[in-house]
């Protein structure tokens, strides 16, 4: 983030404005639905307020004379727009003096950049992409107006007036913050955004106990929960909406490691952060330590999320924190996520069941060789049948293995599908007799293995095949599907 988002009072002082034409018109009109004061010098001498508001032109100042030597006493920011050679000039003296200063299309010669902007009144909403497109802020802009309720900014402004009577009745911040919940969620917030002003105030008025009415408990303390958030498998767009909300309702998140940096960021700003996972080969603090940990955080008032990569029901153990929740009496709630192997199947087009081909799908988990060799192998050789297995990169000979002795064909496709949905997603493709060497090929994990002729429909298989295609069209030979990508890579090289 090169362009941090702030609000600048622009009625605390005139903002300078250089420029003509329409492009000073648009920023005139911007400045002026801010209610700013305005200084205006023409570039080209001619102060045209052509389309603008009555109410606009009277907050502009329609200045003579050079603006290099205007005087700057009282001046906020310094914008140019339209304004050819001066921008740059101007630029230089605004930097000299300290003041902020913006040259439209001009980042060099910019301290500040106009984001796009939704207004709704008290509720602003700045959109930036750093200068670098502005259509793309547009096109953001244009999906957030589509869906924020048209009145938002009067229920902020309700808010508002309410905020001070309200904080002297409830001195406890976190109380606070679930009554303002409750009212925005609730009836009353539905009042506002009907537009029946009126009969929301009497609503809020009406509360005899804010306290009572924020769900306290007897000891004056909100009452706590927690919400075992399933994150996906990385991709934070893949979160659903009760999640979002959940990570915005936050106090505390508990997260795995295998969360990413991008998804946490969709929390709370002020929501506390606590690392509780752990990855095979590291240690975790334990899973009752977790336990422990969302028992005392809900039974302190906060209102904590379990985050886990994934899905928390498929092999997250998200069963023995709810059976520990409920032998604790502490509220809670679930909500699911995209488990990995839907992320690889959507991601490398696997299509995990497949008419007359894959009728059903079994998950496991192999994550330790041992683990591996004490699966029973001979329910698993049904050809019509797809098996996923989680965490199963170090048992991949286990896995190969126990096929194989169990009487599933060594030519079964296969695919390795690592980090899947993230921006270093990784799939490696072949058969099961050479699965070991297909991890060997992924820089990492975690990884999926999805076993299965489904493999065969995929993206990366349909690939290879076409190589294969390519090479034997060459006339070359090979022995196999590895061989005959490496040599490629090395004839593009």
């Amino acid at each position: 983030m090169r362009f941090l988002p702030v609000f600048l009072d622009l009625q605390a002082g005139p903002v300078l404005l250089v420029g003509a034409g329409e492009l000073a018109r648009v920023k005139l009109r911007l400045l002026g639905a801010a209610n700013a004061r305005v200084r205006w010098y023409a570039a080209d001498g001619h102060h045209d307020v052509s389309g603008l508001e009555t109410t606009d032109i009277a907050r502009i100042e329609l200045a003579e004379g050079d603006p290099l030597t205007a005087d700057l006493g009282g001046v906020i920011a310094i914008l140019c727009a339209g304004a050819g050679e001066l921008g740059p000039a101007m630029s230089a003296r605004a930097r000299a003096v300290g003041l902020p200063v913006n040259v439209m299309d001009d980042l060099a010669h910019s301290t500040f950049i106009f984001p796009a902007i939704v207004d709704r009144g008290d509720v602003v909403v700045a959109v930036g992409t750093g200068g670098a497109s502005p259509v793309v802020a547009r096109r953001v802009r244009e999906s957030v107006e589509a869906v924020l309720p048209s009145r938002i900014g009067d229920l902020a402004g309700f808010i508002g007036r309410w905020r001070k009577p309200i904080h002297d009745r409830i001195a406890e911040m976190p109380l606070r913050r679930r009554f303002w919940e409750r009212v925005i969620d609730g009836p009353i917030g539905a009042l506002v955004l009907a537009g029946r002003l009126n009969e929301a105030e009497a609503a809020l008025h009406d509360i005899s106990d804010p306290a009572d009415f924020a769900g306290a408990l007897a000891s004056g303390q909100a009452e706590g929960r927690v919400t075992l958030v399933g994150a996906g498998p990385g991709d934070p767009d893949l979160l659903t909406v009760k999640a979002l909300r959940a990570l915005q309702d936050a106090d505390i998140v508990f997260y795995d490691e295998l969360v990413s940096s991008e998804i946490l960021d969709r929390a709370r700003r002020d929501a506390s952060r606590v690392p509780v996972g752990r990855r095979v080969g590291k240690p975790g603090i334990g899973q009752a330590a977790i336990n422990r940990l969302l028992i005392e955080a809900a039974k302190s008032g906060q209102r904590a999320v379990r985050l886990k990569g994934g899905d928390g029901f498929v092999f997250g153990r998200g069963g023995e924190e709810i059976e520990a929740l409920r032998e604790a009496g502490v509220a809670y709630s679930v909500v699911p996520g995209i488990t990995a192997a839907l992320g690889a199947a959507a991601e490398f087009e696997v299509p995990l069941t497949f008419r007359h081909e894959a009728l059903r799908i079994t998950f496991l988990t192999a994550h330790k060789a041992e683990d591996a060799e004490a699966v029973d192998w001979s329910v698993l050789t049904d050809e019509k049948m797809t098996i996923v297995v989680y965490m199963g990169m170090t048992a991949a000979p286990s896995v190969r293995d126990g096929l194989l002795a169990a009487g599933r064909s060594p030519h079964t496709p296969v695919g390795v599908f690592a980090r899947v949905t993230r921006p270093d997603s990784q799939a490696a493709v072949g058969r099961l007799e050479d699965l070991p060497g297909l991890v060997e090929k992924i820089d990492g994990g975690p990884a999926v293995l999805i076993i299965g002729d489904v493999v065969a429909h995929s993206a990366p298989w349909l690939m290879q095949e076409r190589l294969t295609r390519e090479w034997r069209n060459q006339g070359w030979h090979a022995h196999n599907l590895n061989q005959v990508i490496a040599k490629l890579l090395e004839a593009a090289e």
